[in-house]
């Protein structure tokens, strides 16, 4: 009687945990109610049993768990080794304004400024996509000024002023994770939450009620493919696509070209840098690697120049038709060439290719990358998929 009341309270346990997990296991342990018992007719307290107990049956939930502890799930889930850098790092003290209008002109007085007279302009902003910082903001006769240089000024006319810059911050680690991890990403979904699934394939609805949000944290424990399109198990019995996931695979061996225990691995596949040091992950985020046609460059390279800002300006094309002007870009850690791994101040979403080459990161992210990062470092960029041209003929000077 005792043993009876003891399964009772250990199944009672096992349903609150299922509800708290938002999965709803009793699909998935049919398999194991249906099987007539064969030997002990007496069930296996709820555990994990990897052989025959031998007296007693392991169905029902004891099933469910031995199934789950195949796929990596054992309950409580473990948490990722892992915690959020210090949130000072998203800070900085630069004030950043776009330039909305072509040929903006720069006035070197405030009461040139003031006047608005172009024919007194010191020199003209050009370009498809062009940034300034500020240090000074005055408001006279209802116009607003923004001081761009020492005695260089420009109207509000021709200035839209950036507020809180994108506070996302990646994930530190104390120990490399044992699986598969990522970030979601709902930039392209009707809701801007994904539901996750109870078993994998666009063609079902078997939704579970758990909504996911953008950058939420996810553990990868199985993947499937159903059709064309790749599955992931993020929880028991919860799937969902992988294109709604940037993921990082931990891999602490050096990869190839790569010598020391120290490096940075960018994923162009996936969007994600990971960082390892003395062959351990100690730092994981999501990216915006370059857009056709102006891709980041697979390869290994070596960091050569850090600066804490720098200007990037130039253009890809001989027309100018794409001209950039980006003043104190953050953070800045110059790898191959022109591209560097740096802060990205004006782009509030990562995840997906929209950069002219350069590795681009959070403001926060990169700050945490560059108090890590030294001169001689290892970069090592791939896409897994191959779809990136390794050409180096393809790949010029320029970029941001």
């Amino acid at each position: 009687m005792k043993r009876l009341l003891l399964v009772t309270a250990l199944l009672t346990a096992l349903s609150i945990a299922g509800s708290f997990f938002k999965s709803q296991p009793a699909a998935a342990s049919t398999e194991f109610q249906d099987k007539k018992p064969i030997g002990p007719a007496v069930l296996c307290l709820p555990g994990v049993y990897l052989s025959d107990p031998g007296d007693c049956q392991p169905a029902g939930p004891s099933g469910y768990l031995t199934q789950m502890a195949g796929k990596g799930i054992t309950f409580p889930i473990p948490a990722l080794p892992a915690s959020k850098p210090d949130p000072g790092l998203v800070q900085i003290d630069i004030n950043y304004a776009e330039v909305k209008t072509n040929n903006a002109p720069v006035y070197g007085s405030m009461d040139a400024a003031i006047s608005h007279d172009k024919k007194q302009a010191v020199q003209h902003l050009n370009g498809d996509f062009v940034f300034v910082s500020y240090t000074n903001l005055q408001e006279t006769g209802g116009k607003k000024l923004y001081e761009i240089n020492s005695g260089q000024w420009m109207t509000a006319a021709d200035l839209l002023r950036l507020g809180v810059l994108p506070r996302f911050q990646g994930l530190q680690f104390t120990s490399t994770p044992l699986i598969s991890f990522g970030w979601i990403l709902t930039y392209f979904t009707p809701n801007a939450q994904i539901e996750t699934q109870h078993t994998p394939g666009s063609e079902n609805s078997d939704f579970t009620g758990h909504q996911l949000n953008l950058n939420d944290v996810v553990q990868i424990f199985a993947e499937k493919t159903v059709g064309k399109d790749r599955w992931y198990m993020v929880g028991p019995d919860e799937w969902i696509a992988q294109k709604y996931v940037a993921r990082v695979t931990p891999n602490t061996t050096p990869p190839k070209g790569v010598t020391g225990g120290r490096w940075i691995e960018v994923n162009l596949a996936e969007q994600t840098l990971a960082v390892y040091d003395k062959r351990q992950m100690v730092f994981a985020t999501v990216v915006a690697s370059g857009a056709e046609p102006f891709w980041t460059q697979p390869g290994a390279f070596q960091i050569y120049k850090k600066l804490e800002k720098t200007l990037m300006s130039g253009a890809s094309e001989t027309s100018g038709k794409d001209a950039y002007y980006l003043e104190d870009v953050p953070w800045t850690m110059y790898y191959d060439g022109p591209r560097a791994l740096h802060g990205a101040y004006w782009r509030a979403k990562m995840g997906f290719p929209q950069s002219h080459g350069c590795v681009n990161m959070t403001v926060g992210d990169a700050h945490w990358l560059f108090n890590w990062a030294q001169n001689g470092d290892w970069v090592y960029v791939w896409d897994p998929t191959g779809q990136t041209p390794t050409d180096p003929k393809l790949y010029g000077s320029g970029g941001y």
